[in-house]
């Protein structure tokens, strides 16, 4: 989770893209140069431990951009795959 947050903040797609479950990434995630990921604060965790094959996350990320500040609340859902966890939906918050 903290590594994708840092892949958006610093606009890097490659890394967004390889931590994207093929079974349901798009063929280009959307990175927005305009917006400024300024936070990121976990609220809950579920599963996502050593012995686990998925997790829950939820957070709350800020961010500025031409629209002005905002926040992206969300709860993410992620699967180990190959030995490495990968985003896979994003559920209601």
């Amino acid at each position: 989770m903290r590594s994708r947050y840092t892949a958006y903040a610093r606009h890097h797609a490659d890394h967004i893209f390889r931590t994207w479950h093929p079974r349901t990434r798009p063929e280009r995630p959307l990175v927005d140069h305009d917006v400024v990921w300024t936070g990121l604060r976990i609220i809950r965790v579920e599963g996502g431990g050593p012995d686990d094959e998925t997790g829950t996350v939820e957070f709350i990320a800020s961010n500025t951009g031409p629209h002005g500040t905002g926040e992206l609340h969300e709860v993410s859902r992620f699967a180990r795959r190959a030995g490495r966890w990968c985003y896979v939906a994003e559920d209601e918050a």
